[in-house]
């Protein structure tokens, strides 16, 4: 553990918001009622705002009058090693950074943000889980925080070229798109990539992936290290300024939307040459022009799960629905849905932490309540990490709901040529 080092970073990570945040708070609670850690389990640690506390503390101690002060005088301990070991789990076990506390704060503070500037100190200091340390190692050295390789993905290629009779473009240069990957995808849900491909077959989309740069998940937001999120960008950024693309598809993965489309800028400190825009707001786009064609509807009682990072904190709302609606005659909404949603308990790196899992079960309670009160069989989300903390879940309270994926339902639903209407 290197305390000193992890005090200098959170120093360092107290900015003019950071302040007016700890300046503004006015204590009232509400961020309490917005998290379901509070929530499902009643503990006043599991508030938001005190998942802050030692950080408020430096920041009164380096930059109050009264903080300078009370820590002259002895009034005002230091932060200790000790400290941050007893808040680790409450700023990585009960934080998925989905955002609601911040959304619910009547003050406008940005918790998460909050959050996130306190896990750069924490990961400095050492002091972070385990299960996040060893993916972002993996991801580092090896390109992927589950270990999936370009092996891997060559290996799932060609199944699907078998599944589709399509051929899947890899290293193209001068496609339009360049379609990045979530670990979970190729390695879990690998229905995707065939669907994928059949989509943007029927929609002459011209694309490719990239055999140095086909990885989204990113480590380095999750655990705290600004450093390694850039660098975990970065590659995606350079092999699509090789292949000289003009649009990168974020896949189906919260906090690889997140990393790309609203940090990327800011990790590696000059703006991209292309845009992102994320799978499901290009299914949007080509549904609304007319060059993604759905056949039949099903009659399924379905719902849709928004993802926290997508929906909440990426403001990808309206277009999930616009694709359901499409295709699912008893499509319903979950109570408290759209950016009101309740996280799925595995956002934030939670998911990468077998310490959290208990607790990560425990508070699912909440989304078995949204799922109880309409009575569904079927809930599609676009994330892979939620369908997988979904699955998890679902099993975990013996639950009769499926899971399935945007992307891929979309696909069962392709229309055949010959069931496009002519021109």
């Amino acid at each position: 553990m290197n305390l000193q080092r992890g005090i200098h970073s959170m120093i360092e990570q107290i900015d003019g918001p950071m302040a007016s945040f700890f300046s503004s708070c006015v204590h009232c609670g509400l961020c309490a009622d917005a998290c379901l850690f509070y929530t499902e389990t009643q503990e006043p640690k599991y508030t938001p705002i005190y998942k802050l506390a030692p950080m408020r503390r430096i920041w009164q101690q380096q930059f109050t009058f009264w903080g300078r002060l009370l820590f002259k005088l002895g009034l005002s301990k230091p932060v200790t090693d000790e400290e941050l070991a007893e808040w680790e789990p409450l700023v990585y076990d009960s934080c998925t950074l989905c955002g609601r506390c911040s959304l619910a704060c009547p003050v406008g503070n940005d918790i998460t943000y909050m959050v996130r500037k306190m896990r750069e100190g924490m990961a400095a200091s050492g002091h972070a889980p385990e299960g996040i340390k060893e993916a972002t190692r993996r991801a580092i050295e090896l390109g992927s925080p589950m270990g999936v390789t370009i092996n891997t993905l060559k290996a799932h290629i060609k199944h699907a070229e078998k599944e589709t009779g399509i051929a899947f473009p890899l290293d193209l240069v001068g496609a339009d798109y360049l379609l990045v990957l979530s670990s979970a995808e190729i390695a879990v849900f690998s229905e995707i990539i065939p669907a994928v491909a059949r989509i943007f077959h029927q929609a002459g989309i011209s694309w490719t992936m990239a055999s140095d740069g086909f990885e989204a998940t990113n480590s380095g937001i999750q655990i705290g290290s600004s450093d390694l999120a850039a660098e975990l960008v970065n590659r995606i950024v350079k092999s699509a300024e090789h292949l000289k693309v003009r649009y990168v598809i974020s896949p189906e993965c919260g906090h690889a939307y997140t990393a790309l489309r609203w940090e990327g800028p800011n990790l590696i400190g000059r703006p991209f040459p292309f845009e992102v825009v994320h799978i499901i707001e290009l299914l949007d786009q080509l549904q609304s022009s007319g060059r993604l064609k759905t056949t039949g509807t099903t009659d399924a009682r379905m719902t849709f799960h928004d993802p926290c990072q997508m929906v909440r904190r990426g403001g990808v709302i309206d277009q999930p629905r616009n694709l359901l609606n499409k295709i699912a005659s008893n499509f319903v909404e979950m109570p408290e849905s759209g950016i009101q949603n309740w996280c799925c308990g595995g956002g934030g790196g939670v998911s990468a932490n077998p310490r959290a899992d208990e607790l990560r079960l425990k508070v699912f309670s909440r989304k078995k309540s949204q799922l109880d009160a309409i009575a569904v069989k079927t809930m599609v989300t676009s994330c892979s990490n939620c369908r997988s903390m979904l699955e998890e879940g679902i099993e975990h309270y013996h639950m009769d709901t499926n899971v399935i994926g945007l992307t891929e339902l979309i696909a069962e639903h392709l229309a055949e040529p010959s069931e496009e209407p002519k021109p």
